[in-house]
């Protein structure tokens, strides 16, 4: 343990100006000794205290290292509501007049152990808990997952939301909390992972519009007994099993503000204006959570079946063509670029959303000219596919929906409504997708997202449970979260390859991000030593310049879908806890 541990600001002085928060996240490690742990909790909270915050918090498991040799082993180290671990947190939040999170194992009076975030209010008392929903790896040998809805706290500064680790590399958990008016999210973790930092934290923040802090664990997150044997069975050097630090707190947009380094204890004391995280307008003035479509997402509440298909080719060369030309001319052009694709090899090109209309607007045309405008691209990018079997995916108006079309030398041979109803699009827009089409292909089984689609999780969830191969996305990107982290984190929590098309904007352009071996923890299959990534796939950010680039994408990949321990990212999805995502929200 670090004796001088490193104090992270971004403050506005002694005290938060009117209307922020301070909140303090408290990074360190613990060991096998839960009295030892107990006194470390409090060493950093009254460390974290002498910065005057309103909240403090801790990484997720504080009362002991998180590997056991059994569930008894846990059920003898957990801490009880009616135990000193309680008793003695609720005393610093009185003594210090704060708000304080704690997360660790607790035993149950009807013999359930489950991981529960705790929080105190300035008096002492439990003012809320939630218990994690998606176990990972080891846990799911001596945990229980929560079994109830994740409430929120209401607090002085807005309704909070907490969740754990695996509960944020997959998005309902957040989701659920972020629909139900929570401001702020807190993310307790305990993650030798460098994509929490990179991808799932970040991420949440930005797809809901929220502020969000971390608190992670450096050390060993495993005990020393094992620790040579568990790296060895991994195939990673001893050291990929330390905590990953890096806790931080992210705005609304995704930005990340604060960050504690990789590792060594740490305080981060950051202010932050809650009310931020009431404003879900996109820059067309698109409300997300507004827009959401609960009816359309039943699904996601159903009990898992499984993947049904099987799986498709080992590789698909895909291409992206970003048009120079706008309006008009850019039919001539997308068909030229299209014929080129095809000699190159590509199978599946993809054009951005209304490639065909300036700057992606219909502006002043008529229905009519609307409508023979995008004739005209369907016809003449069929011409630039004949005599192959390649498909070419955009978006186009027909009729009153904005439809993503894909088209073959035959014709259209698919179409995908766009589902959300979108600001920029609504003089024209009033008939809305309400499911998700799958076009099958030699290579595998094809599913489009058309445009802003893409930035509601709950659309992806539903092509994975159609067992798409490949999702297709002519967009215009508006957010430069939505290439950052956004449809990344879209193809690592469905486990879908993703080939997104967009006119080159400021904010980012187009983006392929190809599935891999190399994902799993235990998988023989994997291509290189484990580095501690949990599920975050390497992506194709392509610059945001006119032309076409051609990348390999797997569809076969799609079927594995187990990151650890029979921990699935698609079936682990807390299905029986989802009410709230498929449910229209006052």
């Amino acid at each position: 343990m670090s004796e001088t541990p490193v104090i992270v600001r971004h403050t506005d002085g002694d005290r938060p100006a009117a209307g922020h928060v301070r909140i303090a996240a408290c990074q360190y490690g613990v060991t096998t000794e839960v009295e030892d742990n107990l006194a470390t909790a409090l060493r950093m909270i009254d460390l974290a205290a002498a910065e005057q915050p309103d909240v403090i918090m801790t990484p997720e498991f504080v009362n002991h290292v998180s590997w056991y040799d059994n569930r008894d082993q846990a059920w003898e180290r957990a801490i009880t509501l009616d135990g000193p671990w309680i008793e003695q947190i609720g005393a610093k939040a009185r003594e210090h007049n704060v708000w304080i999170l704690i997360n660790g194992i607790v035993r149950r009076d009807n013999g359930r152990l489950t991981g529960t975030n705790i929080m105190f209010n300035p008096q002492g008392e439990i003012a809320g808990q939630s218990s994690k929903q998606v176990l990972m790896g080891s846990e799911r040998l001596h945990f229980d997952a929560g079994n109830e809805i994740t409430p929120l706290v209401d607090t002085p500064f807005g309704r909070t939301g907490m969740y754990s680790c695996m509960d944020g590399v997959i998005a309902e958990t957040p989701r659920s909390l972020a629909v139900r008016g929570a401001r702020v999210l807190l993310n307790t973790l305990n993650s030798f992972a460098p994509d929490e930092a990179s991808l799932h934290v970040p991420v949440r923040a930005a797809e809901n519009k929220v502020w969000v802090i971390s608190a992670n664990k450096v050390d060993y997150l495993v005990n020393e007994g094992p620790r040579n044997a568990v790296a060895e069975a991994l195939k990673c050097p001893v050291e990929t099993l330390l905590g990953a630090g890096e806790s931080m707190v992210v705005d609304p947009s995704g930005t990340v503000v604060a960050q504690a380094p990789r590792r060594g204890e740490a305080v981060l004391v950051v202010d932050i204006d809650p009310s931020l995280g009431d404003d879900k307008r996109r820059p067309d003035g698109t409300d997300v959570m507004a827009a959401r479509r609960p009816d359309v997402y039943a699904p996601i509440a159903n009990s898992p079946v499984g993947r049904q298909a099987g799986a498709g080719a080992e590789e698909l060369l895909s291409a992206v063509v970003q048009p120079a030309a706008d309006g008009a001319a850019a039919i001539a052009e997308a068909a030229t670029a299209v014929a080129d694709a095809v000699t190159k090899g590509a199978q599946l090109i993809v054009l951005p959303e209304l490639f065909c209309f300036a700057d992606g607007l219909l502006g002043d045309l008529s229905s009519e000219e609307a409508a023979a405008r995008a004739d005209a691209a369907i016809e003449a990018l069929t011409g630039a596919l004949a005599g192959s079997d390649a498909v070419v995916v955009t978006s186009l108006p027909r009729g009153n929906a904005h439809a993503g079309v894909v088209i073959a030398a035959e014709g259209v041979i698919g179409e995908q409504k766009q589902i959300h109803a979108i600001a920029r699009h609504s003089a024209w827009v009033s008939d809305l997708g309400d499911d998700i089409a799958i076009v099958e292909r030699p290579w595998g089984r094809l599913a489009v997202l058309v445009g802003d689609d893409s930035i509601f999780p709950e659309a992806f969830r539903l092509t994975a449970l159609r067992d798409a191969d490949v999702v297709a996305v002519p967009l215009d990107v508006q957010e430069k979260w939505e290439v950052t982290t956004g449809l990344k984190e879209r193809a690592a929590e469905n486990r879908v390859n993703i080939v997104a098309a967009s006119r080159p904007r400021t904010a980012g352009a187009s983006y392929v991000v190809p599935l891999t071996s190399d994902f799993g923890m235990w998988r023989s299959e994997r291509a290189k030593t484990f580095d501690g990534v949990i599920s975050c796939p390497d992506a194709v950010e392509i610059a945001p310049t006119p032309g076409t680039t051609v990348v390999a994408v797997h569809p076969a990949e799609a079927i594995n879908r187990i990151v650890t321990r029979e921990t699935d990212l698609v079936d682990g999805r807390p299905w029986a806890l989802l009410e709230p995502l498929v449910t229209a929200q006052a």
